[in-house]
């Protein structure tokens, strides 16, 4: 297009035509993204001359997506991945064939010679596997990008148009050698809700059909290489991981309700933790059409810290979804062998529940997060405790961390006055307090997995369809 400079001045044109034909919230969200666009566009690039670089790509979105579905539209999503050691994975935007995303994704210390590789695919609710749309791959040097996105295996078929830009300056950190690709936000999350949420008519708190994935920051800088593999004196633990085909069997159910747990979806709900304002939304929950629903929940959350990904995971620990599983830690970790840590942790105003009044606004309180490391299928280690404080404070510097063994009597006593404020001033019942079936005749997901494998114990897949990470 004649006198423009750049491919991305291109997609601003593709975008503010594309705001003509929708309204209200859609509309915003465009010309706002089209906005930073320009912003981008008019800034100086970095120039990455030592050998390792501080990254940001900004995925905007994209043009020209087929049509996936009977109705003629798509959902598409993307994931990005930076040298296979590093994976970044969108939001997904329901019923579009012109995503914007305009979402970023910061990582430091990247050696200059880096590829970037990006896949396009259309979700499909309700299954394992989602369909692939097209690809396309890049360097990492700093500017704007209009990728033409392939089909797989015919580079000469084009599926759309995706757009991004990079910036880059040389990486700040001396050590970028001997700790490369380490991801620097921003912190985003995704909110899953278990699938059998939708066949009950009567849930009155949706947190304890929920999990939630969140992506920190640094997380090499503080375990470095260090990992927590299972616990062999743990007899729930050998169940699992022994050799065996009565293991193999266990393993694959908590694997099919871990793939069910964490799907993408269009339902999901997905956001960026920018304060603690956000981190105390999260923590919101009690019963629907109760002022306490809106309030910061006094719940104890079952938590791992992956090894593949470095996401935290984390779950009510009564949440309905544990019944019948071997272990809470396993599903979270997908049977993973081992996890960088994993426990317990709650959210505590300042000075405890125990002397809390809840004629405190909750805006008028100085928040903790107690963590710790009762996980009897992984059994961290209780000398890592000291970084996994360094950690959420690096992450969440506007809260006061705690980090406790799980023998401490000070983490007893913390725990105990949650539950017990939970019990006299919110409503929670004791049953609540560990998984449960919340509804007569409720399916768990113990179920649904099992029935969604073969006598092998592998799982049942549709056909001809490629496989997404969840």
């Amino acid at each position: 297009m004649p006198g423009l400079r750049n491919p991305l001045q291109r997609f601003v044109g593709h975008m503010r035509r594309a705001t003509e034909d929708v309204s209200g919230t859609a509309k915003a969200e465009m010309e706002e993204a089209r906005r930073a666009t320009l912003d981008w566009v008019e800034r100086p690039l970095g120039k990455g001359t030592s050998g390792f670089v501080d990254l940001t790509v900004h995925f905007i979105g994209a043009t020209g997506i087929p049509k996936m579905d009977v109705l003629g539209s798509a959902d598409p999503y993307f994931v990005a991945k930076l040298d296979s050691a590093l994976t970044f994975v969108s939001t997904v935007k329901p019923n579009t064939l012109a995503p914007v995303w305009n979402e970023y994704w910061k990582i430091r210390n990247v050696p200059i010679g880096a590829k970037l590789h990006i896949d396009v695919l259309d979700k499909d609710n309700g299954t394992v596997t989602d369909d692939f749309i097209g690809e396309s791959e890049t360097d990492i040097a700093p500017g704007a990008r209009e990728l033409t996105l392939q089909a797989a295996g015919f580079r000469s078929v084009a599926r759309g148009t995706m757009w991004i830009k990079i910036d880059s300056i040389p990486a700040a950190d001396p050590r970028a050698q001997t700790r490369q690709y380490i991801f620097d936000g921003p912190i985003r999350y995704s909110r899953h809700f278990a699938p059998t949420v939708g066949l009950l008519g009567n849930v009155q708190d949706s947190h304890l059909y929920s999990t939630w994935k969140m992506f920190l920051r640094g997380v090499p800088l503080f375990f470095g290489n260090t990992v927590q593999p299972w616990n062999k004196n743990y007899k729930a633990a050998q169940t699992i991981f022994n050799p065996g085909p009565t293991s193999m069997a266990v393993r694959s159910t908590i694997q099919a309700g871990h793939r069910m747990l964490y799907a993408r979806s269009t339902t999901n709900n997905f956001g960026v933790v920018k304060n603690s304002q956000d981190i105390v939304d999260i923590l919101h929950g009690g019963k629907a059409g109760t002022q306490t629903a809106h309030r910061v929940k006094p719940a104890v959350y079952t938590y791992i810290i992956s090894v593949d990904d470095d996401s935290f995971r984390f779950s009510e620990t009564g949440a309905a979804f544990f019944v019948d599983f071997a272990s809470k830690h396993a599903l979270h970790a997908n049977c993973a062998e081992a996890v960088r840590y994993s426990g317990e942790f709650h959210p505590r105003p300042e000075g405890g529940w125990e002397n809390f009044n809840d004629e405190t606004p909750d805006d008028q309180v100085q928040w903790e997060l107690v963590l710790d490391n009762n996980s009897g299928t992984y059994a961290p280690d209780p000398m890592m405790l000291a970084e996994l404080k360094e950690l959420f404070e690096y992450n969440f510097p506007e809260f006061q961390i705690w980090t406790f063994d799980f023998n401490d009597p000070r983490l007893a006593q913390s725990r105990d006055a949650c539950r017990a404020y939970a019990l006299a001033k919110r409503g929670v019942s004791q049953d609540e307090l560990q998984p449960h079936a919340h509804v007569p005749g409720e399916e768990t997901l113990s179920h649904r997995a099992s029935v969604q494998m073969h006598p092998d114990g592998t799982p049942i897949l549709p056909p001809e369809v490629t496989t997404a990470p969840s």
